[in-house]
């Protein structure tokens, strides 16, 4: 068998992130239209830069936030490397360098995805259209990943695809809990209100994990329960515990199946957070669950810059 050249794997691990990273925001984006309200009654806009720590950077772009303009930001902003468009864009030049290992179908369905989301402008792009244009975001992605599922030849190409989408969705999970958790905690509301149990199932929807948890919790949305589900349930397969183990045992398959030499630090870094996992609860994380999250995501952050060093040739990864 061929050795999957390096820049090839690289492509193939961006490109499943991308499409994550743009499913992830298309849900955010549309949950706090719908259900994230501020203090005083107004939809809180701000608190979706602070998700994902952008808030310097839309404020060397835009003169205030607005949902105009943090709508523009997120969904059609060439300049912004983590909007929609930008995502799907980068996915598409993933796609196409690497066409020859990928289904014809995937290729074909990339390509018009994105040719579909590049001509946004900005009455496509507000309020009263983001419902539609998440949902129509979201379930290009679900199709892209559908068509992987039953296309993409199960070789190394395979396993970086499914290295780059999980560590993706662990990223966004812990992003989106460490960013919400304490703003909706009770505060003034009782816990158990109507106002709390809706920004709670707001929560497990950014997450697409609202059906899941009403059949783990039938009756429940206590606040220590939706963090224990979004971390350590291993039957929701977009929890940080279910996602590790996937990316892990994708890089065990590329030690194991193919022999590759490289990985063995992403493995052993892999490997360690595992454990950690295992051996918490989520009493001992609500300790400082502020604190865990961000060295979960330096853990994270690790395990992309060894793959990137080890499998990619470079010391760490540029493309996040």
């Amino acid at each position: 068998m061929t050795k999957l050249l390096s820049r090839f794997a690289e492509c193939i691990f961006w490109m499943a992130r991308y499409v994550e990273r743009a499913n992830s925001l298309a849900r955010v984006l549309d949950v706090n239209q719908s259900y994230s309200y501020d203090a005083k009654g107004g939809r809180n806009w701000e608190s979706v830069l602070r998700l994902y720590s952008h808030s310097e950077l839309f404020a060397d772009r835009y003169d205030a936030i607005t949902p105009e303009n943090v709508l523009a930001f997120y969904l059609r902003d060439p300049l912004n490397p983590s909007s929609v468009r930008s995502c799907l864009r980068m996915a598409r030049e993933n796609a196409r360098t690497v066409r020859p290992l990928i289904s014809t179908e995937m290729w074909s369905q990339i390509n018009a995805f994105y040719h579909e989301i590049k001509p946004l402008d900005p009455e496509d792009t507000t309020t009263q259209q983001l419902s539609d244009l998440a949902k129509l975001v979201k379930e290009g992605c679900q199709t892209h990943v559908g068509i992987t599922m039953e296309t993409f030849y199960r070789d190394e190409a395979w396993a970086f695809y499914v290295m780059g989408q999980q560590l993706e969705r662990a990223d966004q999970t812990t992003r989106l809990l460490d960013a919400k958790y304490q703003q909706l905690l009770p505060k003034g509301a009782g816990e158990g209100s109507a106002f709390d149990v809706a920004q709670w199932y707001a929560l497990l929807r950014a997450a697409a994990g609202f059906q899941a948890f009403r059949r783990e919790h039938p009756s429940s949305t206590r606040p220590e329960h939706v963090a224990a589900f979004l971390l350590f349930n291993p039957r929701f397969p977009r929890s940080l515990t279910s996602a590790v183990a996937t990316a892990s045992e994708a890089l065990a398959s590329l030690r194991r199946d193919f022999n590759l030499g490289s990985g063995r630090e992403a493995q052993r870094r892999l490997r360690s957070f595992q454990s950690e996992l295992a051996d918490l609860d989520i009493g001992q994380v609500l300790q400082d669950l502020h604190g865990w999250l961000d060295w979960s995501q330096v853990q994270l952050m690790g395990v992309v810059n060894a793959i990137a060093q080890e499998f990619f040739g470079s010391p760490k990864s540029a493309a996040a």
